[in-house]
């Protein structure tokens, strides 16, 4: 895809366009920086999803019912709030805050027929799953919500250095349709540039075996997975055998909506488990790989003396045992989360106080069922009684957890979803929080071989298919489920209820914070 021509020289801009959750740096482009940067490319940054979002908020729609007035009267107060600690100690002053500020998003976004949210963007009548409407909003990007704020900051950006190559960083769907308004709006104002799009969404459109790129007259180059090597390459510069450290420094000083500088951070790419039968990433032939855990721990060591982190996320589909154990044995004197595997690491007191003492906030736990039979069908390797150990043990090392629930695949039925809830209730003094999830069948994985699928949404970008549940536990059965027995045990509900509204578990580990300080 693209001509494969090198660019001579010049400055590649780095884009991260809207909507997602605007509370810590979007970890892919700083991984480029790194990459770019630590190899002589002049590279530029626009965060347009925070500074979209903030400009939408600097002129909010007329407030007219008495809950928008409100929440437009205390607009700053609330964003302000949301980037201090003291407001993670009162959690109905915290739902308030959030929920005010996505209402004024929500009423200036209604008239462009747009559902807006900080983590939210649904149009109306255009789909991200229809490369046809993609097209489409890139042709007329002025009907774009974001329009006029991409009109007053590209043509700015521009006239201060006409950039060779533009990199889009697209992973989530809220992204698409804003996304490809920008490209319409850059091609215009940068003919020349070498278009490039890349991202996690990317990478799942672009592992679609059936993949015909519908975008060839708009983006030059499309890149699945970690896009640094292809990068290099476009400027002439062959992939260094040694280690780039990511880089933050183009992103500290913005005002992310967290109390501190969030370092999201991978030390892996892929899964070490990899053998889940329902993960979209074994769909796409994701691979395993990570540096030796001697270079991440010196990796963080550099991040933290250059950005000052207030807090760690590391984003490893699971962080291996065997880098806990070296952060547990080099702490890095910052407060850091992540997902982890339920494993007999975490049922060693001594290891999980360990963690504890390296900083370790909260691990997310995803055990998605409480059914050994189901567990066992979707081989995720998990014993429900290690798991109990686990959950017991970390609690009393003072690590919280968030734990993953996934309802509605195929080795599940109702038996096994109100095993699931027994389980649960069971534990609940244990689990700090909860995500529950109905499964969505990949498109294109070996498990929707075997069953009866069907187009889940209309579109020819679709990731998901809707298939015949073997025992009958449909979507619907599985709603109900949720609404009318789980969320309504009240030892479940308690749980529930805890969930931060919008930012879930990026804002989990600061009411773990806070409730340690009280």
């Amino acid at each position: 895809m693209g001509d494969g021509q090198k660019v001579e020289s010049g400055t590649m801009l780095l884009i991260n366009p809207p909507v997602v959750r605007p509370c810590e740096p979007p970890a892919g482009i700083a991984r480029l920086l790194g990459a770019l940067k630590g190899n002589g490319v002049h590279c530029r940054l626009l965060d347009a999803n925070l500074e979209g979002l903030m400009s939408l908020l600097e002129c909010p729609a007329l407030a007219q019912d008495t809950w928008s007035k409100r929440a437009a009267r205390h607009l700053d107060s609330n964003l302000s709030a949301l980037l201090h600690p003291d407001i993670y100690k009162e959690t109905d002053r915290y739902s308030r805050a959030v929920r005010d500020i996505n209402r004024v998003l929500d009423l200036t976004a209604r008239p462009h027929g747009v559902q807006l949210g900080l983590a939210n963007y649904q149009d109306g009548t255009l789909s991200p799953l229809r490369s046809s409407d993609l097209i489409r909003t890139a042709e007329q990007p002025e009907k774009s919500l974001f329009y006029p704020y991409f009109t007053g900051r590209l043509p700015a950006l521009f006239e201060d250095e006409q950039p060779s190559v533009i990199g889009i960083s697209l992973n989530y769907l809220s992204q698409a349709l804003p996304a490809f308004s920008l490209i319409g709006l850059v091609r215009r104002l940068c003919p020349d540039a070498r278009l490039v799009l890349g991202g996690g969404l990317v990478t799942s459109w672009l592992s679609n075996p059936d993949w015909k790129n519908p975008f060839g007259g708009l983006v030059d180059d499309m890149i699945a997975g970690p896009g640094e090597a292809s990068l290099l390459d476009m400027f002439g510069i062959s992939p260094p055998n040694g280690h780039t450290v990511t880089d933050y420094t183009l992103f500290h000083e913005k005002p992310y909506l967290s109390p501190g500088f969030v370092l999201p951070y991978s030390a892996s790419n892929g899964c070490y488990w990899s053998r889940c039968t329902f993960c979209p990433e074994k769909a796409e032939g994701s691979v395993y790989s990570h540096p030796p855990a001697k270079r991440t721990i010196a990796d963080l060591d550099t991040l933290i003396d250059s950005e000052g982190p207030s807090l760690i996320h590391f984003l490893d589909n699971a962080i291996s045992p065997a880098l806990l154990t070296a952060i547990a044995d080099n702490p890095p004197a910052v407060p850091w989360y992540g997902f982890a595997r339920i494993t007999r690491h975490l049922t060693d007191l001594d290891f999980c106080r360990g963690l504890k003492r390296s900083g370790c906030v909260m691990l997310k736990i995803g055990l998605e069922s409480g059914d050994q039979g189901v567990l066992d069908a979707l081989d995720k390797g998990i014993d429900l009684m290690e798991a109990s150990k686990a959950l017991k043990t970390l609690k009393e090392a003072g690590i919280g957890t968030y734990m993953y629930l996934l309802f509605g695949t195929p080795a599940e039925t109702l038996r096994g979803a109100r095993n699931t809830l027994d389980y649960v209730a069971r534990h609940h003094a244990y689990i700090d929080y909860l995500n529950l999830a109905i499964f969505n069948m990949p498109a294109y994985g070996p498990d929707a071989a075997g069953l009866d699928t069907e187009d889940f949404y209309a579109g020819d970008l679709t990731l998901y298919r809707q298939f015949d549940h073997p025992g009958g536990w449909d979507r619907g059965q599985v709603r109900r489920f949720l609404d009318d027995e789980f969320r309504k045990n009240p030892a479940v509900r308690a749980i529930v209820l805890r969930d931060p509204p919008v930012f879930t578990s990026n804002h989990a580990p600061f009411f773990l914070m806070s409730a340690g300080s009280k």
